[in-house]
């Protein structure tokens, strides 16, 4: 994204913290896959993007008369024990009951750098998207907009990542090939196919629960960033206005 410096440099002067990004591990010094190097560019980069969507959703909830609570931003590797649980490798996931958004720092470098060589761009909104999804959580969690329904919180905040990219489009720090490497991203994240069995009765429970339970196969995520993309947050939660 072109301007976050710049974007971030306002962030600050509102207030925001300066440094967001908080290990919450010990880092592990060897990746075999992915270089310290990327690693530490793409931590840049999603503590930048962190600031402007902590503005944007800041922003929002003061137009409702309401204040945002900015989630931690915690990075680890591999595996590490939260408030919610064991967080895995591989992965990134909001904390409710720490407010915070966890990710496997290793993880959203290496989705960059697939980005980066599949579409032969930086890569960088790839893994920026992951961040967004994950405040989009938040979100939806501090307005209490929550559904007993699993799928639908990850479809909001799906939803919620395209209204950031957006918004993003509509001050003009979108970059070209940034809408493809959030798609990429969205398609890398979808739930694999579910395991059938071959025996009707059970695969129908099976594919009602994974319905039920996923994130999504990659052309939901899409469509879901799609609709928050196209027409704002509003389309996402109700209590929105886009």
């Amino acid at each position: 994204m072109r301007t976050l410096s710049v974007m971030m440099a306002g962030a600050l002067l509102a207030g925001t913290a300066a440094d967001p990004l908080r290990s919450a591990t010990p880092p592990t010094p060897i990746v075999a896959d992915v270089s310290e190097t990327a690693i530490a560019a793409s931590n840049a980069k999603v503590a930048m993007a962190y600031q402007v969507l902590v503005m944007m959703w800041s922003g929002r909830f003061a137009e409702l008369g309401h204040r945002f609570v900015a989630p931690a931003l915690l990075a680890y590797r591999g595996r590490v024990r939260t408030n919610c649980g064991v967080m895995r490798a591989n992965n990134a996931a909001y904390c409710t009951a720490r407010n915070a958004i966890y990710f496997d720092e290793a993880f959203l470098a290496r989705l960059a750098g697939a980005a980066a060589r599949e579409l032969r761009t930086d890569g960088d909104m790839a893994a920026i998207g992951v961040v967004a999804h994950e405040m989009g959580h938040a979100v939806v969690s501090q307005l209490r907009a929550d559904s007993r329904i699993p799928y639908e919180n990850e479809a909001a905040a799906d939803c919620l990542a395209g209204a950031f990219t957006r918004d993003a489009q509509m001050d003009g720090s979108l970059e070209v090939a940034d809408l493809d490497e959030a798609f990429f991203g969205m398609a890398a994240a979808g739930d694999p196919p579910p395991e059938l069995t071959g025996n009707r009765r059970v695969d129908g429970r099976i594919l009602t629960r994974a319905a039920l339970m996923g994130h999504g196969t990659g052309e939901q995520r899409l469509a879901n960033f799609t609709t928050g993309y196209e027409r704002g947050a509003g389309a996402c939660v109700a209590a929105l206005r886009s």
